[in-house]
């Protein structure tokens, strides 16, 4: 494939995937981002969203639930707190990344209050995009 870049996906139990992509999507914390072959390297943080690789066999979809990417001109690296291929997340695994972040929300401090906030609120549209509903 030409123009295709090195995408690996990792979680801290396993490694979820790892091809060449002509691109990949990302579910950015200060917005969606796209990333191609020759993108300037740049470090981001990953709040819950749908990440999206195309490769030789189509567009793969995955839920991450945050984590980080590192973009470097020749690849992309993604490290997900966990990550699930889209056909394969369950009403259940967004049951328990509601309920995951409502403790992460309750628990925090006025230091901590909006990054709480904005986790909740992103897990919210998630959970709208892929058609569940919340609790």
């Amino acid at each position: 494939m030409a123009d295709a870049m090195n995408f690996d996906l990792v979680c801290p139990e396993r490694s979820v995937a790892s091809f060449m992509a002509i691109e990949v999507q990302l579910p950015g914390s200060e917005g969606d981002m796209t990333a191609m072959i020759n993108h300037a390297p740049i470090l981001t943080t990953l709040r819950p969203g749908i990440l999206s690789a195309s490769g030789a066999d189509g567009i793969t979809e995955y839920v991450v639930t945050g984590g980080f990417a590192e973009v470097k001109p020749d690849g992309v690296t993604v490290l997900a707190e966990q990550a699930t291929k889209r056909s394969s997340f369950t009403q259940e695994d967004m049951d328990g990344l509601i309920e995951g972040v409502k403790v992460l929300l309750d628990l925090s401090d006025e230091a901590t209050q909006n990054s709480a906030g904005k986790t909740y609120a992103d897990a919210l549209a998630l959970a709208g995009t892929l058609g569940f509903s919340v609790a």
